[in-house]
């Protein structure tokens, strides 16, 4: 199988809040996840289910991350909505995010294609693995081979959780392509309980990262506060989760 195409070393674990809300949220979360993780998402676009919930700082938000760059070094993993976005935010992003909702918009990542950032492509709540792929390879043909698929979960009948984490995807594409997958087990469980258990299952069937909401006071986050874990925890989770990389390749040599 040809060489993964991004050039970005993995295990890669990003964490952060869902959205950026403040200067004062982000620098928090910089300087407890930074001695662990330099790649730090935060949202600044948002589109949301509901038209009347938080859509983001936009504009406002991307001089926020500018004038924080001058002072603290880390690289932003955020959320492109549509192709106007791509020049502003290619000035304060280290990699590109489409969303679930956007998985299948082909003029965005035909636009994204010829940017030369990675891009993390979500799969979207009812994709199936081919489709998925497929538009990975809009982005690709457009010149742009740096794609990392994200699982985040899909929905089925079951209300218990917000989504179902596809575990099975995870073997599935990693022997049917050379792009690299990582789990986002906040979208995928809902509940906080549940991130950590389901990432460290998704690191064991091979996942080559993991994408993570973490917020320095979770309960008041203003978005998804239900699934976003502590700095703490989710420092406690990217070490757990890179021992179990070193165990499982130590094992494998």
């Amino acid at each position: 199988m040809p060489k993964n195409p991004c050039e970005l070393s993995f295990p890669l674990m990003i964490g952060g809040p869902c959205s950026l809300e403040s200067k004062q949220q982000l620098t928090q979360t910089i300087h407890q996840l930074y001695p662990i993780t330099k790649y730090i998402r935060a949202g600044i676009y948002k589109p949301r289910t509901n038209a009347h919930q938080f859509q983001g700082l936009g504009p406002a938000g991307v001089e926020l991350i500018h004038d924080l760059k001058q002072t603290h070094h880390f690289q932003l993993v955020s959320e492109i909505t549509c192709p106007s976005q791509i020049e502003g935010m290619s000035k304060i992003c280290s990699i590109f995010q489409v969303g679930t909702r956007n998985m299948s918009n082909t003029a965005l990542l035909k636009a994204l294609g010829q940017t030369d950032l990675p891009i993390i492509l979500k799969r979207s709540l009812s994709g199936t693995y081919e489709e998925w792929l497929q538009s990975a390879e809009y982005i690709i043909k457009a010149g742009n081979p740096q794609v990392i698929l994200c699982e985040r979960g899909i929905r089925t009948f079951e209300p218990a959780t917000r989504n179902t984490f596809d575990i099975n995807a995870i073997p599935y594409l990693k022997a049917k392509t050379n792009l690299p997958i990582i789990a986002d087990t906040s979208h995928g469980t809902g509940h906080r309980h549940l991130v950590a258990p389901i990432a460290l299952a998704a690191i064991t069937a091979g996942a080559d990262g993991l994408l993570i909401e973490a917020h320095p006071t979770p309960l008041t986050s203003i978005t998804d506060a239900n699934q976003a874990l502590s700095i703490e925890e989710c420092s406690a989770l990217f070490n757990q989760a890179q021992a179990l990389v070193d165990f499982l390749e130590s094992n494998n040599t």
